[in-house]
């Protein structure tokens, strides 16, 4: 079990803790929102990257080999909506409006569903599935196996990266700071959408 375990581990430690959309989005949140309010959003990600794992390999993979222009359409979905966000990062106000629903965030159905539009959960999943199961009978359990090592992996990677901007808050004591912030936030999101789109 452990042969099997620890190169999961590996994997999904350096994958998970590398910035990307989600860890630049939850460092945003931090900031702009503190951490408590950005619990949903940080559970959504651990919960929704291991469902997917599991939906994939459960056979959505194979669906995608089937009918490619379906993954097509949605990376380029994907990448219309991280651009999106990166805009309502760029425009955000500060935590003074955050009881704006358009500025307040992440819940937690929220965050689970976006995975299913982020270039890298995509490159996650299917790079897990491909490196670490087999053929066997036992290819199920090895996907749950999977799955529940991300699920501990992103809680404890995604809460840092929170907690990072939380403590980046400290020190952006005035508008302008703040909005520099976000600004280089949305810079990052944009470069990962871009590697993404390179390594796809």
């Amino acid at each position: 079990m452990l042969d099997f375990a620890i190169p999961v581990l590996l994997f999904s430690v350096s994958t998970t803790i590398t910035p990307g959309p989600n860890n630049i989005m939850v460092t945003a949140s931090g900031t702009n929102f503190g951490y408590r309010r950005t619990i949903p959003h940080i559970f959504g990600i651990a919960i929704g990257l291991p469902l997917m794992i599991i939906v994939m390999g459960f056979g959505l993979g194979s669906m995608f080999k089937t009918y490619p222009w379906i993954h097509v359409v949605l990376k380029y979905a994907g990448a219309a909506y991280l651009l999106y966000l990166a805009w309502k990062i760029a425009f955000f106000q500060g935590s003074g409006n955050a009881d704006n629903p358009r500025t307040r965030p992440f819940s937690f159905v929220e965050a689970l569903l976006f995975q299913w539009v982020n270039p890298k959960a995509w490159m996650m999943s299917i790079g897990a599935i491909a490196a670490f199961t087999s053929r066997g009978d036992g290819v199920y359990l090895e996907v749950f196996l999977i799955a529940l090592i991300f699920c501990i992996t992103c809680l404890h990677n995604v809460s840092l990266w929170t907690l990072l901007g939380v403590n980046v808050k400290r020190f952006l004591t005035k508008n302008r700071y703040q909005k520099i912030f976000n600004l280089v936030m949305v810079a990052l999101l944009v470069i990962s959408l871009v590697l993404s789109f390179r390594q796809g």
